[in-house]
């Protein structure tokens, strides 16, 4: 649970500031009624920093001990997010803020918000929930306690991944964080392992809440200033309850791309108040565009890419998300016998480049094929080429250097990936 800490009457002194394009002020401050700003600093690429003219008073919340369930509220995030430069794509989501190597820059060295929305949040309750999801998934969930998390990652019978999936075991559910190309085919099959003996039932909260991660070294600055310092330091996925305005917001540890950062479940009731909130604190708005980036930096993998019916969880490098030693559940049969035999035929690789390449070409050693490149994104910083690509296990090692087109590349570790782990036992 929450501590007492609360959101309360936060104020912030006068640098406080957030980047903008050098000509929109006024569409800044139409997005902050009652609060004016002024340009604190003007920078080479045309955008400027502006601060507070007046002192910037906050939201109020407590620690609340309620199951998230909210009801349907309309609000106007995405009017606040257009005012602010924002250009939307037909799912609703934000593509761009104008400022994709600025917010990429903001991860690195200070912290940056995402608004991830238009991804799926399941809801799963009943009294059979954790058993089912144990079975149904790769994760120890009867390992997990209230207020625990993991990522899980759903598979066929035959361990050809589906989605890695970001839970919170609630008091009375939980919440699944999936991909959006997932959700609806997740729920369904979700749904259709359920037996009539089984006391489970399945919600899409997608279209009811808002999702939105902090990511950067000074995300947890931010989570101070808003008094919800009880959180720092917990394990990965530990999340607490907040009351803001009197509607839920749920808090928790770690952004979705790592364990690091953080994460936060709101209503759309206070989904505009909230990120208004934490731009007034510092955070630089990221849209899908840099997300994308981020993500094969980090090296997360994403449905129909890297997660498809050719590649097996542990090919796609996913051991964390997976325990060896729960007993049975869907796929267990095969990633045990991939192990004991050592059967893992390829690995999925980083890949730095020097060149712009196009996903599903060969990767290549010394002219021979090798893998599959899966995810490619170009940038301004470096490294200015990046992808993601299945190798052969016999070929791969970090530091490899390879051709993929007319790009030539290297094999690099990447975060959110696990090659082989120190130790498999079951």
């Amino acid at each position: 649970m929450g501590s007492s800490s609360v959101w309360s009457s936060l104020s912030f002194p006068q640098n406080v500031g957030i980047l903008a394009p050098r000509n929109s002020l006024k569409s800044v401050e139409s997005g902050f009624p009652g609060t004016r700003f002024l340009p604190s600093r003007i920078f080479p690429n045309g955008r400027i920093r502006v601060g507070f003219l007046n002192q910037a008073k906050l939201l109020r919340a407590e620690a609340s001990p309620f199951d998230f369930e909210p009801p349907p509220i309309d609000h106007d995030l995405q009017d606040a997010m257009v005012a602010l430069g924002a250009e939307t794509l037909e799912d609703g989501s934000v593509e761009t803020f104008g400022n994709d190597e600025l917010a990429l820059e903001a991860v690195e060295e200070g912290v940056a918000v995402v608004d991830l929305s238009h991804f799926g949040r399941i809801r799963v309750t009943g009294e059979d929930r954790i058993n089912y999801l144990h079975n149904q998934s790769t994760a120890n969930f009867q390992s997990l306690g209230e207020g625990q998390g993991c990522d899980t990652v759903f598979v066929t019978p035959t361990a050809r991944t589906i989605d890695i999936s970001h839970a919170w075991v609630l008091k009375n559910a939980v919440l699944l964080h999936v991909s959006p190309e997932t959700c609806s085919s997740i729920i369904d099959m979700l749904n259709r392992y359920i037996f009539f003996s089984d006391k489970v039932e399945v919600q899409d909260l997608t279209k009811t809440t808002c999702f939105f991660t902090l990511m950067g070294p000074k995300s947890s600055e931010v989570i101070s200033n808003l008094n919800l310092s009880d959180l720092l330091g917990k394990p990965y996925g530990t999340h607490h309850h907040y009351s803001v305005n009197k509607a839920p917001v749920t808090v928790g540890i770690g952004s979705v791309l790592s364990e690091e950062g953080f994460s936060l479940l709101l209503t759309q009731a206070n989904a505009e108040p909230v990120w208004k909130a934490l731009l007034t604190l510092g955070a630089v708005p990221m849209g899908t565009k840099g997300w994308e980036r981020l993500r094969v930096l980090r090296g997360r993998p994403a449905p129909a890419k890297e997660l498809t019916d050719e590649y097996n969880v542990l090919e796609a490098c996913l051991w964390k998300a997976i325990s060896l030693n729960k007993g049975c559940y869907k796929g267990q049969e095969t990633i045990a016998r991939l192990v004991t035999y050592d059967g893992v035929k390829q690995k999925l690789w980083g890949i730095h480049l020097d060149g712009p390449a196009e996903p599903g070409s060969a990767i290549t050693v010394n002219g021979k094929k090798v893998g599959m490149l899966t995810s490619y994104s170009a940038g301004s910083r470096e490294p200015k080429h990046a992808g993601l690509g299945y190798v052969k296990k016999q070929a791969c090692t970090a530091g490899l250097e390879v051709v993929i087109g007319d790009a030539v590349g290297t094999l690099v570790d990447v975060p959110f990936l696990i090659q082989q782990p120190e130790k498999v036992a079951f």
